[in-house]
């Protein structure tokens, strides 16, 4: 089993390596810049399939409720990840911290009526099936395997306590805004304000790229909002005062935007050595 994560690596580098044989430079950089970001995103891809599967076969009298069924396949999904070495014990850290900030915050929006699970299931808490922790652990998933595979660096990167003030004034705003003024205006400000300088470094072969945080985050929450559909048109959460049909709201975009800050903050919290204060040296292309 402590080979399985050697093996892994040495798979993705062989990849890697044949794609760069086979294709012109700038072209095999795009095929494994795509690549690279689906295979750190597998294990979100493989949740919303089985969402999308589930929502197309399940008969509501089977006697496993749907629910439960994805979480016993979420956390086969993770055993297999981490048994595979496709995710160290590090990055479960990572995912861990997601999956209880991820129950605590759909716990508190399905309380005050924001969505709702509209199917039933035993393995189910004030309303919220615990598979639903595991769709925030496939963002924690993501970021943390896309760090390791590019392997990125952050530079440069603000006083660490600044970006912790600022998660938590993100987080605390989502459940706030509920009794008092919602002050998410100000946190988008914040969060350019506070890494309108930091770049993100990143690696596909030999070169070096960089892109915005912010813009990086703005990218990202498209596609988690694209995702949220999947999510709402397969009758797994349905929004308040929405249709399975209707498309979400696009300003849920910027509430993942927010959310990815968040996110980000907390993969720090174990990932801390991809960080630099100083502006890196690498030559863009």
């Amino acid at each position: 089993m402590s080979d399985s994560p050697n093996r892994t690596r040495q798979l993705e580098r062989q990849l890697g390596d044949w794609t760069r044989s086979k294709l012109p430079y700038l072209l095999s950089e795009l095929v494994m810049f795509t690549l690279k970001q689906g295979w750190a995103a597998l294990f979100g891809t493989l949740l919303l399939g089985g969402m999308i599967l589930s929502s197309q076969i399940w008969q509501p009298d089977w006697p496993l409720a749907r629910y439960d069924a994805l979480l016993i396949y979420a956390i086969s999904l993770q055993a297999l990840f981490l048994a595979t070495g496709m995710e160290s014990w590090r990055e479960a850290r990572v995912i861990l911290l997601f999956h209880i900030t991820g129950t605590a915050m759909e716990i508190f929006k399905v309380y005050a009526g924001s969505w709702g699970y509209p199917g039933g299931g035993v393995m189910k808490l004030w309303g919220v099936p615990l598979f639903s922790g595991f769709m925030y652990a496939s963002v924690g998933s993501y970021m943390a395997r896309v760090i390791r595979l590019f392997d990125m660096r952050f530079a440069p990167y603000p006083p660490f306590w600044t970006t912790v003030v600022l998660a938590a004034a993100i987080y605390g705003n989502f459940f706030a805004h509920h009794f008092l003024p919602d002050i998410r205006l100000a946190l988008f400000a914040a969060t350019l304000l506070l890494f309108a300088r930091t770049r993100i470094w990143f690696r596909i072969a030999e070169t070096h790229y960089w892109m915005p945080l912010p813009l990086a985050a703005f990218f990202s929450s498209f596609f988690l909002w694209l995702a949220e559909n999947i999510g709402t048109s397969t009758k797994t959460w349905i929004y308040s005062g929405q249709d399975s049909h209707q498309m979400v709201s696009l300003a849920k975009m910027g509430s993942w935007y927010l959310l990815l800050f968040v996110s980000f903050v907390t993969v720090t919290v174990v990932i801390r050595d991809t960080l630099s204060r100083k502006p890196l040296c690498y030559k863009a292309t």
